[in-house]
C-alpha cells in the first residue's frame, strides 16, 4: 500500500473539484477543454524545470511511495501533480467567480502584486549562488511584472490562491514527510533558503503560485478565445 501513497495523495487533492465540476447550476466540466489546453502548456514547461532539476539534485523521490512507472526521470506521480493540483486550483477561481460578487483584495491587489514582485526579485538576487530559490523567485517575480504590465485583474487569482493553499500545504505536508517515516519528496538545502514550514520549505509556496496563476491565466485566455 505504501507503494500508493503519492498517487493517492493526487487523487484526494483532485476527488472533491472533480465531483464539484457538474454542479448544474455552474458546471466547471463544461470549461474542461480550456483547462486541458492551458494545462498541457503550464505542465510541459513545469516538467521540463521538475526534470532538470532532479537531476541536478535539487530534489529526489522515494521509490517506497512510488508505483514505479517513470516519465523520463520523473515518476508518474509527479507528472499527475501538475495536473490535480492546477485542476483544484482553477476550480476554485472558477466557482469564486460565482460565489464572491465583491472581491475584499480587489483594492490592494496591485499594491500586493508590486511589493510581491520587488521582494521576490530581491531575495532571488541575494541568493543567486543556489538553484531552487532564485530561479523560482525570479520567475514568479518577472511573471507577475508580466501581468502588472498586462494591467491583469489579480484578486481572484490571489483570493484561490490564499483558499488553497492550506490544502496545498497539508498535500505537500504528506510529500515531504510531516506523516510518513521518509519524506516522498525530498530536497536538498544547499540549493533552497533553509526556511521550512513544517517539512515543506518555503520555495514550495511560491512555486505554487507561479503554478497556479499560469494555469489561471492561460485558461482565461483559452476560454475567451473559445467564446469570441
Amino acid at each position: 500500500m505504501e507503494a500508493y501513497t503519492y498517487l493517492l495523495v493526487n487523487i484526494a487533492c483532485i476527488s472533491i473539484p472533480f465531483i464539484a465540476s457538474f454542479y448544474p447550476k455552474h458546471a466547471f466540466y463544461k470549461d474542461w477543454k480550456s483547462f486541458l489546453k492551458a494545462n498541457l502548456i503550464v505542465t510541459l514547461l513545469f516538467v521540463v524545470w521538475d526534470a532538470i532539476f532532479t537531476k541536478l539534485g535539487v530534489w529526489g523521490f522515494n521509490e517506497t511511495y512510488l508505483i514505479g512507472i517513470h516519465i523520463g526521470n520523473l515518476p508518474l506521480e509527479e507528472v499527475l501533480f501538475f495536473i490535480c493540483i492546477p485542476y483544484a486550483c482553477v476550480f476554485s477561481y472558477f466557482a469564486f467567480q460565482y460565489f464572491f460578487k465583491t472581491n475584499i483584495l480587489q483594492k490592494s491587489q496591485t499594491f500586493i502584486s508590486y511589493t510581491l514582485a520587488a521582494i521576490l526579485l530581491v531575495i532571488a538576487i541575494i541568493n543567486y549562488n543556489k538553484l531552487y530559490t532564485p530561479v523560482t523567485f525570479f520567475s514568479a517575480s518577472f511573471y507577475l511584472m508580466f501581468l502588472i504590465y498586462k494591467k491583469t485583474d489579480l484578486s481572484l487569482h490571489y483570493l484561490s490562491y490564499l483558499f488553497v493553499m492550506p490544502f496545498f500545504f497539508l498535500s505537500n505536508g504528506v510529500l515531504t514527510g510531516s506523516f510518513l517515516v521518509e519524506p516522498i519528496v525530498w530536497y536538498n538545502d544547499a540549493e533552497n533558503l533553509g526556511i521550512r514550514i513544517s517539512n515543506i520549505p518555503i520555495e514550495d509556496s511560491v512555486y505554487g503560485l507561479l503554478l497556479i496563476f499560469m494555469n489561471i491565466e492561460f485558461y482565461n485566455y483559452f476560454k475567451q478565445k473559445s467564446h469570441s
